[in-house]
């Protein structure tokens, strides 16, 4: 094993409409939450993120809003799909705060080389050290 493979990891995510799930090697599945963001429109904060988020559904005060950033497959609100790839990001890597993941994410064949460059742009920010996109047609097809 070398150095530097000890401070980074792979990670592989499906960004879907319903659900992300969170694959890292080595551990399997370690998320596997909604697809949703609570955004607090007076502050412009989020609330909560996948599970949490979906658990204030309907017992919330107006001001704060649900947001799903995945709709039909693509990438509908990219700040919200952001800060919810930050969240599963972390979440999934616990307290490892020196790791720079390489993250895979799984995108539709149909989106636009402009949505292309957004997702990558946003595992970016995550700051992962590499970035992949695969058209999860391809990635179903090579399954488990």
């Amino acid at each position: 094993m070398s150095m530097m493979s000890a401070f980074s990891s792979d990670v592989a995510i499906d960004l879907g409409t319903a659900n992300t799930c969170v694959f890292a090697r080595g551990r399997g599945i370690v998320l596997n939450e909604p697809s949703i963001v609570a955004f607090n429109t007076s502050t412009g904060q989020i609330e909560a993120v996948g599970q949490e988020a979906h658990e204030m559904l309907g017992r919330t005060p107006p001001h704060i809003k649900p947001v799903r950033p995945m709709r039909d497959g693509v990438i509908a609100d990219f700040d919200a799909a952001e800060k919810m790839l930050m969240y599963f990001v972390r979440k999934a890597h616990g307290r490892r705060a020196f790791v720079r993941p390489r993250l895979v994410i799984g995108v539709p064949p149909e989106i636009t080389p402009v949505e292309r460059r957004a997702v990558k742009g946003s595992g970016s920010r995550v700051k992962a050290s590499e970035v992949r996109l695969v058209d999860e047609s391809m990635a179903a097809g090579t399954g488990p």
